[in-house]
């Protein structure tokens, strides 16, 4: 009896183990309802612009069962997205793409936040800055404009930008000490905003980003200078005439010694799974192979840097401590 009852157990864990067997593996996890994506800016901006290609590519593709619903919470310089973010502890229906005020806000405003309160999830891209003038202006070159806000009285020239202590005033102050002269700065809620402005002949200049002024360089309505990168730019698709991004010289080689590259990066709340993150990872892995994305590339003139996991954190860190500085050097910080 005990050796028909030790291989009636027996009989019994085998089959136990092979119905275990059949059964189908854990699904990865995945959205269950739509992902809001906030974006911590005005509307027509480069990182609502991009927000909303992403939004558009991945309907079309099909690339997630449920929808990309964005979002913009513009209010205290992006304070109200990433407070938004950040107080949605654990739940990973809510996403939101970052600019460089996800540095620089909470130095200007003391806003209790810092990017670590965040899960970083990407790095998509990193995007430029280009010294850009209305098209009927007569300066055809950086020196030109340069040499005319040089000749002129302080505070004659007036700059546009997204935001107060932000990344366009910071570039604005470079471009003051550079210079020695002082620009009038205006700031305005987004790139879309800035460009309409310049075009209207209402701001002399602007440093928006690539995205945010091509299609007014399309128009033949505003003329890039010089871009504020170490190299020229490698796109060559003809824009205006015979423009392309290739054609607009580094701001360095035009005797303005400044470079400045912003962040195009997702983050998730705090308190959500790596598997979660992982989702959201593999998700822009596929957007990044999409004909879309690539046109994005090219009319946005990005660096296409991508980056995950230690080796995107290990990025923030280093660049939370470059706009400290850059903060600090502009007088910029809160309470200083």
């Amino acid at each position: 009896m005990k050796h028909l009852h030790a291989l009636g157990l027996g009989a019994v864990t085998a089959l136990g183990m092979t119905a275990l067997s059949m059964l189908p593996a854990a699904a990865a996890w995945e959205p269950t309802k739509p992902v809001e994506f906030i974006v911590p800016a005005g509307t027509g901006g480069g990182a609502d612009q991009m927000a909303r290609t992403l939004q558009g590519i991945i309907a079309k593709h099909d690339l997630m069962s449920t929808q990309l619903v964005v979002i913009n919470k513009s209010g205290g310089a992006g304070g109200e997205g990433f407070l938004d973010v950040k107080s949605n502890k654990g739940n990973p229906h809510k996403i939101v793409i970052s600019l460089s005020n996800l540095f620089t806000t909470p130095l200007a405003t003391g806003i209790p936040f810092n990017w670590k309160d965040l899960t970083p999830v990407a790095m998509l891209a990193l995007d430029e800055f280009v010294l850009w003038v209305n098209a009927q202006e007569p300066y055809k070159t950086a020196q030109e404009y340069e040499a005319a806000i040089k000749a002129a009285p302080d505070n004659t020239f007036k700059m546009g930008g997204t935001g107060s202590k932000q990344e366009d005033q910071i570039i604005t102050v470079a471009i003051q000490k550079a210079l020695g002269k002082k620009l009038t700065y205006i700031p305005y809620k987004g790139g879309g905003e800035v460009a309409v402005q310049l075009v209207g002949g209402h701001i002399n200049s602007s440093v928006n980003n690539p995205i945010e002024a091509v299609s007014q360089w399309r128009g033949d309505k505003v003329r890039p200078l010089c871009v504020f990168d170490s190299k020229p730019l490698p796109y060559t698709d003809k824009i205006q005439g015979d423009m392309s991004w290739s054609s607009v010289p580094t701001c360095k080689s035009a005797g303005l010694d400044v470079e400045y590259l912003m962040l195009r990066g997702v983050f998730m709340p705090p308190g959500v799974s790596q598997e979660q993150v992982d989702y959201f990872v593999e998700l822009f892995k596929k957007v990044r192979e999409t004909p879309e994305w690539k046109q994005l590339m090219k009319d946005g003139a990005f660096n296409q840097t991508f980056m995950a996991g230690d080796e995107f954190k290990a990025w923030l860190d280093q660049a939370e401590t470059t706009h400290k500085g850059l903060m600090q050097e502009a007088g910029f910080i809160a309470g200083n």
